[in-house]
């Protein structure tokens, strides 16, 4: 028998402080970018979704010690962009991010890979990262435009990408290639993506040219590992701040959430309306 959960319309305001799950995009970033670090690193607040779970499983499959050390909180050690041939198909479950960052990072590796998921990945659109990395040397074949992915790793070129539309994984994705390439890979995207990659390498030692829809980085070059503590997920955090705009008088305290200015859009929008939302910077972490 499926579970039945009664919801209540709330009699009056809300009030109080709570915490929301760990913003998956950043904890697939923290994942990716220390497991072919230089060094050893500690993550914290990993949200339990499957996707994340996805991102580590694969990198297991290619040789990184991923161990938990407790509820949210793993420790690993960096490989130095140099990861080991899987023994069979890397399974991304149903993450698109895992996919798509995984293919650019393969693509410059000096083995063949299989990326391929569930029935619900298998439909999503796969070319607008397989192209791109082809102009840098790389071999990837889909199935029809879709999953699953065969990645030919081999040495890649610097290329510059015109992005036709904004995404930050396909920019994630051809920042991993560019890392491990010989000379300048430039990306630019028609407006900004979210910037967490951009954000999260600087801090780990990776030098890049930036504007705002435009990034460029000079290959190859290795990052730092770094310890990350992941902000809360401000997505997660929409609901109950919508909530607690909706019902007069109410007074919320959403803590550790990230404030990256690329996703802080639905804030300005509820602020337009007339909502009283303010935030208070507590520092950074991973960048």
């Amino acid at each position: 028998m499926a579970d039945v959960r009664t919801v209540t319309p709330a009699g009056g305001s809300l009030g109080g402080r709570i915490g929301v799950p760990g913003d998956k995009s950043i904890a697939h970033r923290a994942l990716i970018f220390n497991a072919i670090a230089a060094g050893e690193a500690r993550i914290a607040g990993m949200p339990c979704g499957a996707d994340v779970e996805s991102t580590a499983r694969a990198l297991r499959c290619l040789g990184v010690g991923i161990e938990e050390e407790g509820i949210g909180e793993v420790s690993l050690t960096g490989t130095q962009l140099v990861l080991r041939k899987p023994a069979g198909v890397i399974d991304c479950g149903n993450s698109a991010t895992t996919m798509r960052l995984l293919a650019g990072l393969l693509a410059g590796q000096s083995f063949d890979s299989i990326l391929d998921g569930d029935r619900s990945l298998r439909r999503r659109p796969m070319r607008r990262v397989a192209l791109p990395l082809e102009g840098m040397g790389a071999r990837v074949e889909t199935d029809s435009g879709t999953a699953p992915l065969s990645v030919y790793g081999r040495p890649l070129l610097g290329a510059s990408h015109a992005l036709e539309v904004a995404s930050a994984q396909i920019k994630s994705a051809l920042l991993l290639a560019g890392m491990q390439a010989r000379g300048r890979t430039e990306i630019s995207e028609p407006r900004q993506s979210r910037d967490h990659s951009e954000r999260m390498l600087a801090a780990m030692g990776v030098e890049f040219e930036r504007n705002e829809a435009r990034v460029a980085v000079e290959g190859p070059v290795c990052p730092r590992a770094m310890d990350v503590e992941i902000c809360g997920d401000l997505s997660s955090a929409a609901f109950p701040v919508v909530a607690a705009a909706m019902l007069p008088g109410s007074e919320i305290t959403i803590e550790k959430v990230g404030l990256n200015p690329t996703r802080m859009g639905f804030v300005g929008v509820l602020r337009r309306m007339g909502a009283d939302i303010s935030t208070v910077p507590k520092g950074e972490s991973g960048g």
